[in-house]
């Protein structure tokens, strides 16, 4: 392959996490044991320095009828709230008419927190399920995969453009961040809201690692990216949201002046290696590492007698289980909000899939996989944990 970034064919293996079902395949109980797998493996471009898989999963597969909803946390919502606020305050809060494009708008999430600062809304969503709940509610999406030919029949430009938790999935790469520069205003801001694949690290949160998940950007290697297209980043600042997440500020090139916040995280990848082949290989090691204490933990609870059920079903806790090879003699479910995975299995692992609010008994330890809301779960289950009910974290993240 060559690189999706820079086209250069000088990549070398990364992390290996061997083959694995597509992440977000929840199985009905006839589909199991017939799901496909792929090599999940991330190679390191010996020229721009962009970590990425080397094999990749059509998007029709994985996105056309994807379940994730980016409103089911309060976390998430109360994020992207914080996100259009900033982002109007400092940029367009004097402006009477304003435009806003979110692309992978989801359930419309962020799409709802702009609309209420008074901009004219527009998603762009392939997914049918969360695109029918933001048309029923009002805000306006568009069912499709964006790129330049999806931004030449919007024609139109808008003074922001989201793209929160997209722009490591991208396929059509390329022709999405054209689109991007074709449809940003000429004084518009690129927000752009990514896993910082520094932090991810440093977290030792090899999970965040799927098939959806085709790129994982450092600022070094995103704004190269996008200075192949004629926009480049001139701000940046980390967030705790999902474990550590970039949420960056970019425009049209010839208007792009780096803030010293921006220029600070860059210096500290260069200080860190954190584009570099032997960061990598130890992350790969201590990846080995916490399998074995994840194991031996398991095992020791089967050992006790204790009941173990999953918390949270979310995508990346499937690249965890299938990596430890954990199955339903060590923990017998996964325990969900999200209604639209009732009845579901997931792939790989075949634990089954439970709805928190169908339960009748509590376990006596949560393994929880979806860490990344680790203080959200904490406090919804602060009565559960006075009662004796163990919350385990397979990955805690770092302070930011």
């Amino acid at each position: 392959m060559i690189c999706r970034v820079c086209d250069s064919s000088r990549l070398d293996v990364a992390v290996d996490l061997g083959e694995q079902p597509w992440a977000n395949h929840f199985l009905r109980p006839v589909d199991v044991g017939h799901e496909p797998t792929y090599p999940l493996r991330v190679v390191l471009c010996a020229q721009c320095g962009t970590a990425q898989l080397d094999y990749t999963v059509p998007k029709e597969t994985m996105f056309s009828d994807h379940t994730y909803l980016s409103g089911t946390t309060k976390t998430l919502s109360d994020h992207f709230r914080k996100v259009a606020t900033e982002v109007d305050q400092r940029y367009f809060a004097n402006r009477p008419k304003k435009a806003m494009l979110d692309i992978g708008s989801n359930d419309g999430t962020q799409l709802r927190q702009y609309r209420d600062l008074g901009y004219d809304i527009l998603g762009v969503e392939p997914a049918k399920l969360p695109a029918e709940i933001a048309n029923d509610a009002g805000l306006t999406t568009k069912r499709a995969f964006f790129n330049v030919e999806t931004a030449r029949e919007i024609d139109r430009q808008f003074e922001v453009i989201n793209a929160s938790g997209v722009f490591f999935h991208l396929e059509e790469l390329h022709s999405v961040t054209d689109g991007i520069r074709l449809c940003l205003a000429e004084d518009g801001v690129f927000v752009i809201q990514f896993l910082y694949m520094k932090r991810i690290v440093e977290n030792d949160a090899f999970d965040q690692i799927y098939h959806e998940h085709l790129l994982y950007y450092n600022v070094r290697t995103i704004d190269k990216l996008l200075r192949r297209h004629g926009l480049a980043l001139f701000d940046a600042e980390l967030s705790p949201i999902h474990g550590g997440s970039i949420i960056a500020h970019a425009t049209h090139l010839a208007r792009a002046k780096p803030s010293e916040r921006l220029e600070a995280l860059g210096r500290a990848e260069d200080e860190t290696g954190a584009n570099t082949l032997p960061w990598y290989h130890a992350f790969q090691a201590r990846i080995a590492t916490n399998k074995t204490a994840n194991l031996a933990y398991l095992r020791q609870c089967r050992a006790d007698d204790k009941k173990v059920f999953g918390l949270g079903a979310p995508v990346k806790g499937n690249t965890l289980l299938n990596y430890y090879g954990i199955q339903p003699d060590l923990i017998e479910c996964l325990t969900e909000r999200n209604v639209h995975r009732r009845g579901l299995i997931a792939p790989g692992s075949h634990i089954p899939v439970r709805i928190e609010a169908d339960l009748t008994e509590q376990p006596d330890v949560y393994y929880v996989l979806a860490w990344n809301f680790k203080q959200e779960i904490l406090e919804r289950n602060r009565e559960l944990i006075a009662s004796g009910v163990e919350f385990y974290f397979p990955v805690n993240p770092k302070e930011v």
